[in-house]
């Protein structure tokens, strides 16, 4: 059954690892929870990122020897709920460590948030609305 106290794992393709760790973790603040460092024969690159004793992470892949292009479109979004204005410092060190500010798809997150696109292209948008 599936609860609030259940744990969800987002998994996408990335093109560089380092690059999607400078990220997520230098740039967003998120921990390595997980990294396979040298795959086996037919095993794929693991990184895994979240926040430490978190309910959720991402998995992110690659496939050394066949390696898939991500794909994402401007409402494939990671949206992170502040509760307040996203501020200047957490934009710009997420700028500093690869990703480049885009305006939003969505006029809502435009209005309520900052969007900024990962080295592979996803969109994390920083909310300034609570959840909930």
């Amino acid at each position: 059954m599936i609860t609030s106290r259940t744990h969800v794992r987002v998994a996408r393709p990335s093109l560089d690892l380092g690059a999607a760790e400078r990220f997520y973790v230098g740039g967003l603040g998120l921990t390595v929870l997980w990294r396979n460092g040298e795959p086996g024969p037919g095993e794929h690159e693991l990184l895994m990122v979240g926040p430490t004793d978190g309910g959720w992470h991402f998995e992110l892949t690659r496939d050394p020897r066949n390696p898939l292009a991500p794909s994402p479109t401007v409402d494939d979004l990671f949206v992170v709920y502040l509760g307040e204005p996203p501020d200047a410092a957490l934009v710009e060190r997420l700028l500093a460590h690869g990703g480049t500010r885009v305006a939003a798809h969505n006029p809502y997150w435009e209005e309520h948030g900052v969007t900024v696109a990962d080295p592979d292209g996803y969109r994390l948008v920083l909310c300034s609305r609570s959840w909930g």
